[in-house]
């Protein structure tokens, strides 16, 4: 498990994933493996960067109604121990939640808040073993 507070992901979320992996194979060497989306992640394909057999993050297609209007972008994910008692706190300190937590089987909660510059970041819970 995760220690809270520290960054645990970073994600691609962009247009062109084919075009994204060519740029970053060829700028610091990253490989690609492809799997289905998670149940709960939504539709199509994941792809985990990987150094080695080292996972360093994942990336995959923007697309749907929550998209429209949002650049290509990174999303770093910090780990917290309880979702919903962070993303209590949230609105009280002066940010928003943008999604609501969210379950991914297998990997755990997420959601998507901005802090009160205006920056976003993810939290993640991962998934309890057992």
């Amino acid at each position: 498990m995760a220690e809270q507070g520290k960054f645990v992901w970073n994600e691609l979320v962009t247009t062109d994933p084919e075009r994204c992996k060519q740029f970053y194979g060829e700028v610091v060497g990253w490989t690609t493996a492809d799997m289905p989306m998670p149940p709960g992640g939504g539709e199509g394909v994941y792809t985990l960067w990987k150094v080695g057999d080292h996972q360093a993050g994942g990336m995959f297609r923007m697309a749907g109604p929550q998209f429209e209007g949002v650049p290509p972008h990174w999303m770093a994910y910090i780990a917290v121990d309880d979702i919903h008692a962070a993303v209590a706190k949230v609105e009280p300190a002066g940010g928003k939640v943008l999604h609501e937590p969210t379950n991914i089987e297998g990997v755990g909660f997420f959601c998507v808040i901005q802090d009160p510059s205006g920056a976003y970041v993810s939290l993640m819970e991962e998934a309890k073993e057992g």
